[in-house]
């Protein structure tokens, strides 16, 4: 009966000892196994920064001195300017990526436009293009 009570103590304490090391050894596989796919999300975090630093460094437009202008279009509607350096460099008398020559029923869809074609310029997004999406995200068309 002793022998068997020694057994089943060396048992428990054989156990006791095996989970720790067994849980070390996974711990310690998790971690290397990680290892690969964090220097390649770090490597892709410097491979996107060089290529922003990059753009930024080529972009002729960063420190460019950009102004708009609202402008009266057909039929009494308003049309938008982009100075650049003082001189036009976009002129828009009707809708973007709209059929027809009317222009905005406001001046101050005029100026939401025209700020957002200035944000891409400043992004060096040439040419400028506005879509029918980012009219509607601007709440600039009209409502039939």
């Amino acid at each position: 009966m002793r022998t068997i009570i020694m057994k089943v103590n060396n048992r428990i304490i054989n156990n006791k000892i095996r989970f720790p090391v067994l849980l070390a050894v996974l711990l310690t596989f998790f971690i290397f196994a990680g290892l690969p796919r964090m220097s390649i999300f770090a490597d892709e975090i410097k491979g996107k920064k060089e290529a922003t630093q990059e753009k930024e460094k080529n972009n002729p437009y960063a420190n460019a001195q950009i102004s708009t202008k609202i402008i009266p279009s057909a039929n009494n509607t308003f049309g938008y300017e982009i100075l650049l350096n003082g001189r036009p460099e976009v002129r828009q008398l009707s809708i973007p990526a709209l059929p027809g020559n009317d222009g905005f029923a406001s001046k101050g869809d005029a100026q939401k436009v025209a700020d957002f074609v200035v944000k891409k310029i400043r992004n060096n997004e040439m040419p400028p293009t506005v879509t029918i999406e980012d009219l509607n995200s601007m709440s600039v068309l009209k409502k039939d």
